[in-house]
C-alpha cells in the first residue's frame, strides 16, 4: 500500500521542529503530569473489589452497557457537585463533543474563549450553530458579541485555562449571560479537585452552580481515572442520552472505572492537606520569578513563555537531563511566539524539587 501522501505534512512537523512522538514514563521528578493530588502517584484508590471487575464493557449504555453502579455513581457525583443530574461520558473529549454538538440548533449562536480547549472547538465545529469566538476573558469583547447574537445563545468557556493556568472571571461571565438571557456551559476539567474547600470546582466555590447550563467535571486530571460527567438537570441528562451521539455510540466504560471513579470521588475531598501543601508550592514558584515571561497563575499549570520551537525545547531538554520531566508546548499546539514550558505542580512535589527546578531556570536563562 502505497503512503507517500503522508509524507508531505511529516515533513512539515519535523522541518517545523514539531514532530510529536510518544514517550513512555520514567522515574525523573513529575512536572508535567495533571495527577495533581497524587491520587495516581500513590495508588489512593487501591485495589478493587473482585466483584467489580466481573462486569467489563458489553455494549452501549442504550443496549447492555448499562448497569446500577454507573448510574449509582451518577447520582453520586451529581450530588457532590450540587446538581440535578449527570451523565457520564468516556472522556472529556467525548463530553465536550456530544453536549456542543447536539445541544446548539441551526439558528443559534454559540460564543466561546479563543483559547478553549481542542474538544470544546471540535465540538462546536460539528454544531449547526453559528459560532464566534471572543478574545480570552475579555468581557468587553464578550459582551460585544452578546449583543448580535441570535437565536439560543450559549457561552462557552473553562474555569481553568490549561495552556495558560489562568482562571475565567466566572461571576462577572456569569452576569453578561443573564444580562442576555444565554446559556453559560462550562469546562471544569482542570478545577476538578483542586480548587474550591473539597476541590469540588470553581463554579460551586464561588456559588454559581444554579447559573450554569452546563458543568463538563472530566476524572482524567485530579481525579486520576478516565471520563467525564456532563451536569445540568434531568432535562438535560434525558436530551444527551437521546442525541448526543458520542454517548449513544460508544461503548460504556466497565465496573471498574466506574468504581475507580467514585471510589477518588470519596477520597478527594478530604485531601485538604494535599490542596494547602500545593498552593503553597504555587505560590512558592510564583514568587521565585524568573528571566523567561512568567503568566500568573493560581493553578498547579504553571507557564514560561520561550519563543520558538528549537528554543523551548532546548531548555526542556537540559531539565530534563537535570532528572526533572517539564514538557515543551511548540506550535501548532499554541500559536507562534507562545512556545512554552508548562510545568505542573503536584501535591507530592517537595520543597526542594520546585526549588531545583526554579534555581535551574534561573541558571540556565542567563
Amino acid at each position: 500500500m502505497k503512503e507517500d501522501f503522508l509524507n508531505k505534512k511529516l515533513n512539515e512537523r519535523k522541518n517545523q521542529n514539531a514532530y510529536r512522538e510518544l514517550k513512555l514514563a520514567d522515574d525523573k521528578i513529575d512536572f508535567c503530569s495533571n495527577d495533581y493530588l497524587g491520587i495516581v502517584k500513590h495508588s489512593k484508590i487501591g485495589t478493587l473489589q473482585p466483584n467489580v471487575l466481573r462486569q467489563g464493557s458489553t455494549g452501549s449504555r442504550l443496549l447492555s452497557g448499562n448497569y446500577f453502579l454507573i448510574e449509582e455513581t451518577e447520582k453520586f457525583i451529581a450530588d457532590f457537585h450540587n446538581a440535578e443530574a449527570g451523565l457520564i461520558f468516556n472522556s472529556g473529549y467525548d463530553a465536550n463533543l456530544g453536549l456542543l454538538s447536539c445541544v446548539p440548533q441551526r439558528g443559534d449562536t454559540i460564543l466561546y474563549d479563543q483559547l478553549s480547549h481542542a474538544s470544546i472547538r471540535d465540538g462546536i465545529r460539528l454544531s449547526f450553530a453559528e459560532s464566534y469566538s471572543f478574545a480570552h476573558n475579555d468581557l468587553e469583547d464578550l459582551g460585544k458579541k452578546l449583543i448580535a447574537a441570535k437565536g439560543n445563545i450559549f457561552v462557552v468557556t473553562e474555569s481553568v485555562f490549561s495552556m495558560d493556568g489562568d482562571i475565567a472571571p466566572l461571576k462577572d461571565i456569569v452576569a453578561l449571560c443573564e444580562e442576555y438571557d444565554a446559556h453559560l456551559i462550562i469546562d471544569e476539567a482542570h478545577a476538578t479537585g483542586v480548587m474550591g474547600e473539597k476541590g469540588e470546582g470553581l463554579i460551586q466555590q464561588l456559588r454559581l452552580e444554579k447559573k450554569c447550563f452546563a458543568r463538563m467535571h472530566t476524572f482524567g486530571k485530579a481525579v486520576g481515572c478516565h471520563g467525564a460527567i456532563v451536569l445540568g438537570t434531568a432535562k438535560l441528562r434525558n436530551y444527551l442520552i437521546n442525541f448526543a451521539r458520542p454517548f449513544i455510540f460508544t461503548t460504556s466504560l466497565p465496573e471498574a472505572s466506574i468504581a475507580a471513579i467514585k471510589k477518588a470521588y470519596e477520597i478527594f475531598p478530604a485531601m485538604n492537606n494535599e490542596r494547602t501543601h500545593l498552593q503553597e508550592l504555587i505560590q512558592r514558584f510564583q514568587n521565585a520569578g524568573s528571566s523567561f515571561e512568567q503568566l500568573k497563575s493560581i493553578t498547579p499549570i504553571q507557564i514560561l513563555i520561550i519563543p520558538g520551537n528549537d528554543n523551548v525545547k532546548k531548555i526542556a531538554a537540559h531539565l530534563q537531563k537535570n532528572n526533572l520531566d517539564v514538557r515543551p508546548i511548540v506550535y501548532p499546539t499554541v500559536p507562534k511566539g507562545g512556545e512554552r514550558l508548562r510545568i505542573v505542580l503536584h501535591s507530592f512535589n517537595a520543597i526542594g524539587e520546585v526549588d531545583l527546578l526554579a534555581d535551574l531556570l534561573k541558571a540556565n536563562s542567563r
